[in-house]
């Protein structure tokens, strides 16, 4: 059961979320035919009619197990509607078949669609971020159009058709800046202006929708148009987020708007779940150029439900959009990738305490990222929420000043990684990078880069933009690894004899260093994301080297085990309790020894299956929260009959009030009543006249009974709480009965669950810091006096005519739409230990809302 508050999130004017008296509307729309008498009765149109509702409720959850009755329902009609059809011998019974197979394959003609759209849309992606990256740094004598890459084709140290904006360094630094503002300027204030979903990787959002969250609007066609747009501009900027988890979310959207067009996906979840599934498979795919590394990584980390139908589906559609991709073929080279690398060299066993090394710097990696992060988000939360366009273009400015003076910070974090996998031997050198006299300077280079890139990555990712952090973290660790490749390559030089290096051929150059960096990147991607086999599986299909599978796989285990002793859950995991979404997580095992008794909400506001009154009933609509009632047979024996949705029973009552007039004092019936004269609420009422109504009233009956559900999954008090759990994971049903012989005893939902767990969490861990919060309060004091300062100097040296900051105050908000995901907050405890009242199920209303966001414990 489920509350809902009434205080509503922030509205997305294009997409907006309906309140209660709107869906009463659309639920009377349904209910009338144009020519104003009812509609049909036929418990097909019934469920048609409700189903069409639930879909303009906003953060909810699906209930699966009721999802998969309705499509039962409408098999059971489909099969009545075509009885007799295909007896036929005429033209009506082949286009029944010719529809039944249109019907059977649209899966397929829906996955090779939206695989090519996918396909398309990330080769055209690719091609624009490499110009805008390129075009900061200089430009194309013979083509505006063309990036350095194809400016100076063929020729891998430039050419002298490329040029730089100026022979003046500070020219092209200042030149370098102004692009990058520019660039994340107009990024932030298109998200803002149009569609602030897309800001953000938006994988873990995805989790929960994929698992049965709705959040409107999410994977629209705005979100879809906006993120595609802005993901160039916010990489090109130079901010340290990538384009590998947006390009899951774009392509999920993809996914979700060519789906709509066809009437099995619009109007069937559980469909609807294999479509968004596979697109997560081909996003990945066509951001690593690795079909069957998105295959798996959709199965270990966005989908808890992968039958094996799924799974071809998957397959089929990252190979659709990942031969797609290689059709366009964006960098002209065959390679689906800007960093994919080839290796014809192998490794020694001696090698072995380094890729630990890299192992080991790949958990920490994550676990440091992650704790600072969240820390970033929670002040970026309580403080900018209404600065996103000045947080991101100050960010671009200040990533910009730091980077430009850094050879493997400056240019783009796919480039730098490209340059990083090579061999010394291939021929290329950037910056003097393969020379041995530069092998100390190279290697602090990369110690920098690696300490300011992990810096910039915990305070940009979850900034108002598209930005992702996959690349990021890949760009760490690959400058990380080259590092220790080239103190290893010097350790060799300087000790050529030695025992250690007994496994080298003489005149076969020993040491890899590009090797070291690709180990790194596998590194540091597990590290954050925690996945390990779509990272050995993604990297084999980037080099296609089998002799570095085990190499890579000892590096992802290592970084596996270190990661594990910090925590569970990549940064994912933690972005979906940060937001405080209602997930279960299938790769959590608990061990809580209590039965569900202890976790149910034991009072519970119930319906009577006769004697409610309709005044009463839409009473009880009106001033409780819930989403659904019991009923039971009375409110004293409190034996359990059935359980109606607080949907179904709005759409009940408004069904019955158009249909014919009827009474406020009408008695509701929830079960078969005795008499036979009762109006359903699908049959209209005899004519009343109004000097009948003082005597009809209360003689009238409306009969609910076809609107409850008569098996709902219930369990007995005693039940484990794991086994519920479970449940919930398994089947997905929105609320649980909880009863014991036959009596109502309570209910239980995934938020019950949750707080169950984190209450067991925070009494094991430490609590939160109060300490914390004073150091955010004198940070963002910091912050204050330094913007008076600036405004002020600005004022004094343009004397008086401009004015920076003028609006800024407490009622200052930034022109545009508000992010609903500012409103949520983690699913906490008190300082006490003790569970939040209510029986909300994934509502943002009272818990995501109005829960207190100055407990967070990191």
């Amino acid at each position: 059961m489920t509350s809902r508050s009434s205080k509503p999130l922030a509205h997305n004017p294009r997409r907006p979320s309906l309140p209660e008296r709107a869906i009463s509307r659309r639920l009377s729309a349904l209910s009338i035919r144009p020519d104003g008498g009812p509609t049909g009765s036929t418990e097909h149109e019934l469920t048609e009619e409700i189903a069409e509702i639930k879909r303009y409720e906003d953060f909810t959850t699906i209930d699966w197990v009721q999802d998969a009755a309705q499509e039962q329902s409408r098999r059971r009609a489909r099969r009545k509607q075509n009885a007799g059809v295909f007896e036929l011998n005429g033209s009506l019974g082949w286009r029944r078949r010719l529809e039944d197979t249109y019907d059977a394959g649209q899966a397929w003609i829906v996955v090779t669609l939206v695989g090519a759209a996918i396909g398309l849309n990330a080769g055209f992606l690719n091609i624009i971020t490499e110009w805008l990256s390129d075009i900061k740094l200089g430009y194309c004598t013979t083509a505006f159009y063309l990036n350095e890459n194809f400016c100076c084709w063929g020729d891998e140290k430039g050419c002298p058709e490329w040029h730089p904006w100026s022979s003046f360094w500070p020219l092209n630094y200042f030149l370098y800046l102004l692009f990058s503002t520019i660039f994340a300027l107009t990024s932030a204030s298109l998200v803002k202006a149009f569609a602030p979903y897309a800001a953000g990787s938006g994988i873990s959002e995805i989790k929960c929708i994929i698992a049965g969250f709705v959040m409107k609007g999410f994977l629209g066609f705005w979100t879809l148009l906006i993120k595609s747009i802005c993901l160039p501009l916010a990489i090109a900027s130079g901010l340290s987020v990538g384009k590998e988890g947006p390009s899951v979310h774009y392509a999920v959207c993809t996914g979700n708007v060519i789906s709509r067009f066809f009437g099995k996906y619009k109007r069937n979840a559980s469909k609807t779940r294999e479509i968004l599934t596979a697109c997560a498979a081909a996003g990945v795919a066509v951001a690593f150029g690795s079909p069957i590394g998105g295959v798996l990584f959709s199965l270990e980390e966005m989908s808890s439900y992968f039958p094996l139908k799924t799974m071809w589906r998957s397959y089929f559609c990252a190979l659709v959009a990942t031969a797609v991709l290689a059709a366009m073929n964006p960098f002209w080279t065959g390679q689906l990738v800007m960093f994919e690398v080839r290796y014809d060299r192998s490794w020694h066993f001696f090698e072995t305490i380094f890729f630990i090394l890299i192992g080991i710097f790949g958990g920490l990696y994550g676990a440091f990222v992650m704790k600072w992060n969240l820390r970033a988000q929670a002040f970026r939360k309580k403080y900018l929420t209404k600065y996103a366009i000045l947080e991101a273009t100050l960010l671009a400015i200040g990533t910009a000043i730091l980077c430009f003076p850094n050879m493997f910070l400056r240019i783009d974090m796919t480039e730098s990684m490209e340059i990083l996998f090579l061999e010394c031997e291939g021929g290329r050198d950037y910056g003097g990078l393969c020379e041995a006299k530069n092998r100390w300077k190279m290697a602090l280079s990369l110690a920098f880069a690696t300490v300011m890139r992990t810096f910039l990555v915990i305070v940009s990712y979850g900034c108002k933009v598209p930005a992702g952090i996959f690349v990021p973290s890949m760009a760490i660790g690959a400058s990380f690894g080259r590092m220790v490749g080239i103190l290893v390559q010097a350790l060799h030089e300087a000790f050529p004899q030695a025992r250690f290096f007994a496994a080298c051929q003489p005149d076969v150059p020993c040491i890899t260093p590009g090797t070291y960096a690709f180990l790194g990147a596998a590194a540091a991607l597990s590290g954050i994301m925690h996945i390990t086999v779509s990272v050995v599986v993604i990297m084999f299909e980037l080099t296609g080297a089998l002799t570095y599978i085990l190499p890579t796989m000892i590096v992802v285990g290592v970084t596996k085990a270190v990661s594990d002793r910090f925590g569970k859950g990549g940064i994912a995991d933690r972005m979906i309790w940060f937001n405080g979404f209602p997930f279960l997580d299938n790769k959590e095992e608990h061990t809580f020894g209590v039965p569900v008794s202890q976790v149910m909400t034991s009072e519970v506001t119930s319906l009577p299956s006769s004697g409610f009154t309709l005044k009463a009933v839409e009473q009880l609509l009106t001033q409780s929260k819930y989403q659904g009632f019991p009923v039971v047979e009375d409110r004293t024996s409190k034996i359990l009959l059935g359980y109606i949705g607080r949907t179904e029973l709005r759409y009940a009552i408004d069904r019955t009030r158009n249909e014919g007039f009827v009474s406020s004092n009408a008695k509701c019936f929830f079960t078969q009543p005795p008499s036979t004269a009762l109006q359903a609420p699908s049959i209209a009422a005899p004519p009343v006249t109004f000097d009948a109504i003082e005597d009809a009233s209360g003689q009238q009956s409306v009969d609910f009974s076809r609107f409850i559900d008569p098996t709902p999954l219930s369990v007995h008090p005693r039940l484990p709480l794991e086994t519920v759990m479970e449940l919930f994971k398994k089947m997905g049903p929105r609320v649980i009965v909880v009863e014991y012989r036959g009596r109502l005893a309570g209910l239980v939902t995934v938020k019950d669950c949750l707080k169950y767990q984190f209450k067991v969490e925070a009494q094991e861990t430490s609590t939160h810091d109060p300490a914390i919060d004073i150091r955010q309060e004198k940070l963002w004091g910091l912050m204050n006096r330094g913007a008076d300062w600036v405004a002020d100097k600005v004022l004094s040296v343009s004397g008086g005519r401009i004015k920076l900051g003028a609006g800024r105050g407490s009622g200052f908000v930034e022109p545009g739409l508000d992010d609903p995901r500012d409103q949520l907050s983690p699913i906490l405890v008190s300082s006490r230990h003790d569970i939040l009242e209510g029986t909300e199920d994934v509502d943002p209303g009272v818990e995501l809302q109005a829960r207190r966001r100055d407990g967070m414990s990191f």
